[in-house]
């Protein structure tokens, strides 16, 4: 079973790849307004309007490559990835519950904001005159 996923994942990525580069190469709607002035699209290998057709059709096959191996990869991935409480859903399964801190040590004031500490009284400074 794992041979066959991984053969269609490939076909899956080339087919990525090719449809890509065909996208790349092809020509926007504005680029056959300047074969019309002799901008050198007409000699192309396929022609004028050759090229557009050809690559528009081998575009569409690949996509559809490209959809056909996702909808078998999907097919093909159903029965694994199981777990023990009967392949139950992430959304499904119920959230764990983190236990409550104690009221003793929950802290007051400032100290409840994270990254900051509460101040700490100030110690009295040292009578200058006293120590002579």
């Amino acid at each position: 079973m794992t041979i066959l996923m991984n053969v269609v994942l490939l076909v899956q990525l080339l087919s990525a790849l090719v449809m890509i580069g065909l996208v790349l190469i092809q020509h926007g709607k504005g680029a056959d307004m300047g074969a019309s002035f002799g901008s050198g699209a007409s000699g192309s290998l396929f022609g004028a309007t050759g090229s557009a057709n050809f690559l528009s059709r081998s575009t569409a096959v690949c996509a559809t490559l490209f959809f056909v191996c996702t909808l078998v990869l999907v097919y093909l991935s159903q029965g694994q990835g199981r777990s023990s409480d009967g392949g139950a859903s992430v959304l499904d399964r119920a959230a764990p519950v983190a236990p409550a801190p104690a009221a003793s040590a929950a802290p007051q004031g400032a100290a409840q904001i994270p990254g900051l500490q509460a101040p700490t009284p100030a110690a009295p400074a040292p009578d200058a005159g006293a120590s002579r």
